[in-house]
């Protein structure tokens, strides 16, 4: 009798926890519920893009230039059709005469793609891959099959579906003609653009962390966000060969973790579960390489690579930390934790790693805002 009243206090107590936290998350939702994309888009800079006609090299720089992964690319109206059937008109605002179309968008991937693509390895083979007109490789990685535009109307629940989705970056009209529609659309008209990603998602979950305490302060595990699965590189992987496994795989970064033996393959990606982590190699260190850079590094060991980026004028100049420091967290970290560090490292994913530094899965950006939205839910 006292053994089945203690089960039913546990069970009571349980179930009262249970119903709290349900209702602290519900209470969460609903302030979120009160903030749109034009929220999130307060001091926005300028949108960088480039032509279609533009070589891939001159799109290089230009990502190089302002530091960022990623840049639509303009073209004539009417002469292309738009990535996943998109029609995004840049306009006048006066007369709303079609001024330009958006027709994709270009990464750091795609970049990376097509240098480990078919074709010659030598300096002038490089120099022919990067000479090539950036329209040509749009779609080389999946980000750049479709193009979408979201309404500053937009919810941030809503948002956060689109985003949660793996879609990375989207483009927000500042001052849309269509006013009484929210949400993702493929055909838009707007005389300016700006770029909303997942990066902007997750620092206002930073800066509003007092509406989402109930949800930042459980750990990672209980929330579902790690995949416990990773591909990794070996430290003795070159980075021409670092590049073409990532484009196969179409990953935009990679665990370095240390070779086991001489004979393994280094040419091909690893399972890095338990192997310690030492590095990380990603698409996104290209914006630290002028192309005569790059072209001169392709050679080098993956691991001398990531240890000289730090070292770069452009990675020095836009920096305030030294060094490329390796991102990683445990099982038990709250995703507050994880948060602060992406937003302050300016990374997009995490290692998660035991007490010895072996790898034990990732939280990307699309995870950490996955787990926000199904919490919230």
């Amino acid at each position: 009798m006292i053994s089945a009243l203690s089960h039913f206090l546990r069970l009571s107590v349980h179930t009262t926890q249970s119903t709290h936290i349900t209702t602290t998350f519900m209470q969460s939702s609903s302030r979120l519920m009160e903030f749109k994309v034009k929220d999130l888009m307060v001091d926005k800079r300028r949108l960088v893009q480039v032509p279609d006609n533009a070589t891939l090299a001159d799109a290089l720089n230009t990502m190089v230039a302002n530091r960022v992964i990623a840049v639509p690319v303009a073209a004539k109206p009417g002469q292309w059709l738009g990535a996943g059937g998109s029609m995004i008109i840049e306009s006048d605002k006066q007369s709303g005469s079609a001024r330009k179309q958006y027709i994709g968008m270009v990464t750091m991937l795609d970049v990376v793609a097509h240098i480990a693509g078919e074709g010659d390895d030598s300096e002038s083979g490089f120099d022919k891959k990067m000479a090539a007109p950036v329209s040509s490789i749009i779609g080389h990685s999946p980000e750049g099959l479709s193009l979408w535009s979201l309404n500053p109307n937009t919810s941030i629940m809503d948002c956060m579906e689109m985003l949660s989705k793996g879609i990375h970056r989207v483009l927000v009209p500042m001052d849309s003609n269509i006013e009484n529609i929210s949400g993702p659309e493929l055909v838009e008209s707007a005389s300016s653009y700006a770029m909303l990603t997942q990066m902007d998602l997750i620092s206002f979950f930073l800066n509003r962390s007092s509406n989402l305490q109930s949800v930042l302060s459980h750990t990672v595990t209980d929330l579902s966000a790690i995949h416990d699965t990773v591909l990794a590189l070996t430290s003795q992987a070159r980075v021409k060969d670092a590049i073409k496994c990532m484009s196969k795989a179409m990953l935009n970064a990679v665990p370095i973790v240390e070779a086991s033996s001489e004979e393994e393959d280094h040419k091909q990606l690893v399972d890095g579960r338990n192997r310690r982590v030492v590095g990380t190699f990603s698409a996104s260190d290209l914006k630290g390489c002028h192309l005569a850079t790059l072209r001169s590094w392709l050679p080098l060991n993956a691991l001398e690579f990531v240890e000289k980026i730090p070292r770069t004028p452009l990675f020095t100049a836009a920096s305030s930390t030294p060094g490329r420091e390796l991102v990683t967290c445990h099982v038990t970290s709250t995703l507050a934790q994880v948060i602060r560090m992406v937003t302050t490292k300016r990374v997009h994913r995490v290692w998660v790693v035991d007490q010895n530094d072996g790898l034990q899965g990732l939280i990307s950006l699309t995870d950490i805002i996955a787990a926000v939205r199904s919490a919230l839910l």
